[in-house]
């Protein structure tokens, strides 16, 4: 096991990863439970547009009608709890990673193993990809199982476009946490960082259309990647798709300079 950083993360994972995705399921599943008193009210639309356009523009996809089961569920879990979850999945995961192994005082252990450096962070990121594209999966899968019980009539295709979107998006951030722990070692900067940046660049995508000086900013967003195409409606953006495993690759290499370059025992 020892000689499998992938592996051994992965079973770490046995008992996090299974409550994980059983949350998920019980998500999904109170999502649906009520969809039935939303279905068809022409005044869930009208409540929406009467939102103020800042909070419109915060908690609510472009053009969603949730009185519709995908205008419903982009404005209910695909705008707001859905990737929340994922992140703090993920950027718990990347925190772990490293800085949470020096806290434990294991990873000393993991270094006197026949294992580089670089194939720990590459290995401990695979072993994130892995959980957090299960648990997308496990909340699709989810909606569309659940859905089919409440005759909610949601497209396959597009739902696990907005996985995949979702899941490069959870990535994005955990890839940082997990660089910012490779580079200085501590687990509170390596949440604390991506947590804050994630609240930006969500504020920087929402509030780009309603705000001058921050609509040149908005494609930069991870958000922007995830949602500004609205895959629930129109499928994977292979754009967003390049642009998010770009970012992931880029963080990867600064995560595996940065924790070459550490003197672990100082």
């Amino acid at each position: 096991m020892l000689r499998s950083v992938f592996a051994k993360t992965l079973y770490d994972q046995r008992r996090g990863l299974p409550a994980w995705a059983i949350g998920l399921v019980l998500l999904a599943a109170m999502y649906v439970a009520i969809w039935p008193s939303m279905r068809g009210q022409p005044s869930m639309a009208e409540f929406v547009e009467q939102m103020p356009e800042a909070f419109r523009a915060l908690f609510t996809m472009s053009g969603a009608d949730m009185s519709t089961p995908v205008g419903y569920i982009q404005v209910e879990l695909m705008s707001f709890m859905g990737p929340l979850l994922l992140l703090l999945y993920a950027i718990n995961v990347g925190t772990a990673a490293v800085a949470g192994e020096e806290e434990r005082r294991t990873l000393d252990l993991l270094l006197s193993t026949p294992v580089g450096r670089g194939r720990i962070v590459v290995e401990k990121l695979g072993a994130m990809v892995v959980g957090t594209v299960l648990l997308a999966a496990v909340l699709g899968v989810a909606l569309l199982a659940e859905g089919r019980l409440a005759d909610m009539d949601l497209p396959a295709g597009n739902v696990a476009a907005a996985m995949l979107h979702m899941t490069l998006l959870a990535l994005v951030f955990g890839a940082l946490a997990l660089a910012i722990g490779a580079i200085v070692g501590r687990p509170a900067p390596a949440r604390a960082v991506p947590a804050v940046v994630a609240v930006l660049a969500y504020l920087v995508n929402g509030l780009g259309p309603i705000v001058s000086w921050l609509r040149p900013w908005q494609k930069v967003s991870p958000f922007y990647q995830y949602a500004g195409h609205d895959p629930l409606r129109n499928g994977v953006s292979t754009a967003g798709v390049v642009v998010s495993v770009g970012t992931v690759a880029v963080l990867t290499v600064i995560a595996v300079l940065g924790f070459r370059r550490r003197d672990v025992g100082s």
